[in-house]
């Protein structure tokens, strides 16, 4: 959805979590080429919460974060930031594939590192390597990968670590020499990002879209997660994620984020999402959009448009007394 749509002519100011160099710049930079945007700001956040929040502020008409990733799951701070404040909702995704490498300033050896930083999930992905090839170094968070490259920037302060578990743009950004490289445990990782704006219609449907919600559960009791996906189940609408997070209000409170293979005007879904709301009453949607693999979308028999139409036109006859179609 374009700026002016969005109700900000000529606005095209796009967050992402920042600095520069992070996987989440490269996929805000693809999905802008893609939507003929490759012009627009980019605008750097120090976090997924102050991205989001300038969305819902205003003063960015969408942001880029992550949302999922291949090996470590879903990104707490996306999904408990989508899940609560004023609703927002997911304009396109991105699939990035992530490989680290070690960056340290310039002359420093392997034997010189006793901590390395990077974001969390980034240090998930690389214990193993770490572990073997790093026994004894010790690990502080960052805000971000090239967060923790930029801290080994020339010029700036002691960080308190000597290595930074980042991308190769970021270690060239950052002017930092690589000690090693593709330090992950798992060959061929990807990491889901989703570009996030204010409410508004969905994109028209493409036939390979995903639809994400957010069932917080009314009460607890035997079978409450089965009665919500079988609305899904006996709709025939495939799920790719569905994730539990606690609400924060009471110990054993959660809602649940899911994504789910088609769009809110396929039937099938909306039929789904109008049977979830029935045990739900609290649903967040979060939108409808084309996938980023463009992998179509298979419509199990029975389950189509015009099999929920002919139901419909079958049920009106029933109830009029007409002849069935």
């Amino acid at each position: 959805m374009s700026p002016e749509e969005q109700g900000h002519p000529g606005a095209r100011r796009y967050g992402y979590l920042g600095p520069e160099g992070t996987f989440t710049e490269a996929a805000l930079a693809g999905a802008l080429a893609a939507r003929g945007e490759g012009g627009a700001e980019k605008v750097a956040t120090p976090s997924v919460d102050a991205a989001l929040a300038a969305v819902r502020a205003g003063d960015l008409d969408a942001a880029m974060v992550p949302m999922e990733n291949s090996v470590e799951g879903g990104v707490a701070a996306t999904l408990d930031g989508l899940a609560g404040g004023d609703p927002l909702v997911v304009l396109a995704e991105a699939l990035v594939p992530v490989s680290f490498m070690v960056a340290v300033r310039p002359g420093t050896r392997a034997e010189d590192v006793r901590v390395v930083s990077t974001h969390t999930h980034a240090h998930a992905q690389c214990r193993g390597w770490l572990a073997a090839h790093l026994p004894a170094a010790g690990y502080v968070p960052s805000a971000s990968t090239a967060a923790a490259a930029a801290g080994l920037a020339a010029g700036s302060p002691a960080p308190g670590y000597e290595a930074a578990l980042c991308a190769e743009v970021a270690a060239e950004r950052y002017g930092l020499q690589v000690l090693a490289r593709d330090v992950g445990d798992t060959a061929g990782a990807v990491t889901r990002f989703v570009l996030v704006g204010r409410p508004a219609a969905p994109p028209p449907r493409t036939g390979a879209d995903r639809t994400s919600v957010v069932a917080f559960q009314p009460e607890d009791h035997p079978g409450m997660l089965l009665e919500i996906l079988e609305q899904f189940a006996s709709r025939g609408v495939n799920l790719t994620r569905i994730e539990s997070r606690p609400t924060g209000d009471a110990l054993g409170r959660y809602c649940f984020a899911i994504d789910a293979e088609g769009h809110v005007e396929d039937a099938r879904v909306a039929e789904a999402l109008l049977g979830l709301h029935r045990f739900c009453p609290q649903v967040r949607f979060l939108g409808s959009y084309p996938r980023a693999d463009a992998r179509p979308v298979p419509v199990r028999p029975g389950t189509g448009d015009g099999d929920f139409a002919a139901a419909r036109a079958w049920l009106d006859a029933v109830r009029t007394g007409a002849p069935p179609p």
